[in-house]
This record gives C-alpha cells, structure tokens and sequence, in this order.
C-alpha cells in the first residue's frame, strides 16, 4: 500500500522535473490576507491555461495549519463532477460571510466587560457554529478524497505529540482516513478561542481510534517543513509517484508558502511588561493572548528561517517564495475581531501585500529584507504560475507519451 499511487488526479512527479508544495500559515480571521494572495495566484495560472484551472491542479501538496488547514480543505474537496468544490476567488467571500457567526462580537454594553472571567470559565468561543459550517460544507468527505495530497497539522493533547493528517499516511494508516469536517474543526482548536475537537474513527479494518485534538498551530504554524518531510518520506520509501527524486533533494521542490500577517514591528510586549506576568496575564493581556502570540510567531519564523537556509545552500531560492507581513498594526493582527471594518481592513491589507516588494530572510540576523532584484510579490507569483503552467504541460505531455509507447509495445 505504501508504494501504491498517491498523486490523486495529477500527474505525478514523476512524470516532471519538480515537487510543487503551497503551505498555508494559521491565523484566524487573518485567513482573509492569504485568500486575497490565493485568488491573484489562481487568477494568473487561468489566464495562462483557462478559467477552469485551479490551484489543486497545480501542486503535488497542499498543506495548511489552523485558518490554513480550512483553506486547504475548501481548496481541495471535491464537488459532485470531481472538481475543486471552492475556486480560491470564493475564500474571502466565504470568511467575510462566516467569521462573524463564528467569532461573535460582543454589543452594546457587554462591549465595554472584561473578557478575562469568561476565559477563566472555558473557551471564549463554544465552536458550534464552525463544526455545523464545516459538516455542511464538506459533508462525508474523508481524507483519501481530496483531489491533489494534503497536509494538515494538530496536536493530540491525550497523547501529548503531534497529529499529522497526510494523504500519504491515510494509504498506510487507515485510522488517519477520518472526515475532513474533524480534521479542519481539530486543527483549529485554539486554546482558549474553541474547545479541543474529540472525536473517534472506526477504519476500514474495524480498529477504532480515538482524536483529541488542539490547533495545528502548536505544532506547525507554518506548516511548510512538514509538507516537505512529508514528500521526503515518500522518496526515501520508493514511492513510485517521485521517481528519481533523491531525499534531501530539495533543489527540485517548488514551495509557495503564505502567512497571515504579524504585529512584530509593534513591539506590543517586553521583557519588563512580562516579568510582571503570572499566569492570567500570560494567558491574557489587553485582548490577547501573549503565549499563544509568542509560540505561534516563534514557530512560523523558525520554519521559515530553516526553508531560507536549505533553499540558500542549495542555491535554489528562485523556487522558494514566502509572503508574509510583519508591520499589522493594532486590531489587524487579532485573530478572532470579526466585525465589518476588520475584515475589510484585511482584504485591503492582503490586496497591498501584494504589491509589497518581496523579502528574504536574511539567515544572519533573521531579519526581513527585499531582495536584490526588487519584485513586489504579484510579479513573483506571475512568474511562479508560469513555472506551474509548464511543469503541468511537461507532466502531461510525458504521461501522454508514456501511454502511447506502453500501447506500441503490447501490439
């Protein structure tokens, strides 16, 4: 079963000269900024191959983490004719209609309380409208189901390790073939914000196991690393779909990988500030909440400071592009502050990220800064859709061949 195919309806790797990898960071309703950049992506790869192509037709995985791990979904379920259910363009619409009910602002003079007895008391928010959205919009549509491979992190409390739903695993684990609705409604379980997501799966050997599952963002805010291991693990298994890829070969990986915004030129915390902190303050702070703050940047960071390394070693950082924004101001980098003017504030920021001039990181100092030639973003990803565009043909052109040569040799 391991070796079995697992490219879903695309031509496999094998077939081309790379390994096309999009990674969806988490963020709550900052899911709205990597909407808008999925949508221009899109729309670039549809003037160039037609307006019936989506990002599903384009990458070997797709993997998101939190708001990431939803848009990987809606991006990759199937409809009745077995096509993406969701074109990216649909994102923002669905966010700007859902995330009010999801994330209901309090009104009128329960504006003016103060939020900290509630999250002594459980979850600032019951989930219930999520889980009910979720289960309507992806039904019975389990993992194996998903038009290209997925990757979608959690963390399981009980066990106390992480929990990686992977298309590929789901062919060796049937216990990881479970609903995408769970999967989705586990690895958007913030703590604090919803409460954990359990819930239990019978395979199809009878066994059963039991989820109790929190954010994906515990494990993987930006959930790129483990996209790539999670393709590496095929290589080093044999798995036919990857064909001569040897492990470690990064340098024919393609990776686009989107955040949702930060605060970090707002230096909202300090040492002296939090030396003062127990363990309520730690938890909440005029409206947020620094330790999931700090453990969610420190965790996309960190990826991205090891993708940047690699993909310098390998002198291969015309295939790596990271779009992110650390200067959000104020409530723009809240993950849960649902009312209108917020979220159209985030379409708008989304929109300008776009023609932000692309960064690097610079694995010296960590820092973000523009690279040399000086492209804003929009112009990178016309330039990565024209590389997705001819890896695609490429792929089609060697499976077409392959066939015909098959059917010559069996005459």
């Amino acid at each position: 079963m391991e070796d079995g195919s697992s490219c879903k309806k695309n031509k496999p790797p094998s077939c081309g000269n790379l390994v096309t990898i999009l990674s969806l960071d988490g963020g709550g309703v900052r899911g709205i900024i990597a909407g808008v950049i999925l949508a221009y992506l899109e729309k670039q790869l549809q003037e160039l191959d037609g307006e019936d192509m989506r990002l599903a037709d384009y990458f070997d995985v797709v993997a998101g983490t939190s708001t990431g791990g939803l848009m990987t979904a809606m991006l990759t379920v199937p409809d009745e004719t077995g096509r993406p259910q969701f074109a990216a363009k649909d994102i923002v619409p669905v966010y700007l209609e859902h995330s009010p009910k999801i994330f209901p602002q309090p009104e009128g003079l329960f504006a003016r309380l103060p939020k900290l007895p509630k999250l002594l008391s459980g979850p600032k928010y019951d989930g219930k409208y999520l889980k009910n959205l979720l289960s309507k919009v992806l039904g019975e549509t389990k993992l194996h189901q998903t038009l290209t491979n997925i990757v979608i992190p959690t963390f399981d409390i009980k066990k106390l390790q992480p929990t990686i739903f992977s298309s590929y695993q789901s062919l060796v684990y049937p216990s990881l073939d479970v609903k995408l609705s769970d999967i989705c409604i586990g690895t958007s379980a913030a703590p604090t914000f919803f409460p954990p997501h359990y819930f239990s799966n019978e395979d199809i050997l009878g066994n059963n196991s039991e989820f109790h599952l929190i954010d994906g963002g515990i494990t993987a805010n930006n959930p790129t690393l483990v996209a790539m291991t999670a393709v590496t693990k095929q290589i080093v298994k044999n798995n036919p779909d990857m064909g001569e890829l040897k492990p470690l070969g990064y340098n024919k990986f393609l990776v686009i990988s989107i955040g949702t915004g930060s605060a970090k030129k707002e230096e909202k915390y300090n040492a002296k500030k939090a030396a003062k902190w127990g363990i309520i303050s730690w938890l909440y702070d005029d409206g947020s909440t620094p330790i999931l703050d700090i453990a969610m940047d420190s965790s996309h960071d960190i990826v991205h400071f090891h993708s940047s390394v690699v993909f310098t070693a390998l002198q291969s950082e015309e295939k790596y592009l990271r779009i992110d924004d650390d200067t959000l101001e104020g409530v723009a980098s809240s993950m849960d502050l649902a009312t209108k003017p917020n979220l159209e504030n985030l379409v708008k920021i989304g929109e300008k990220m776009l023609k932000n001039k692309v960064v690097h990181m610079n694995i010296d100092t960590g820092v973000y800064e523009p690279v040399a030639k000086n492209v804003t973003n929009d112009q990178e990803l016309k330039r990565f859709a024209k590389i997705l565009s001819d890896e695609r043909k490429l792929r089609r052109m060697r499976s077409d061949t392959m066939v015909t040569d098959l059917s010559i040799s069996n005459h």
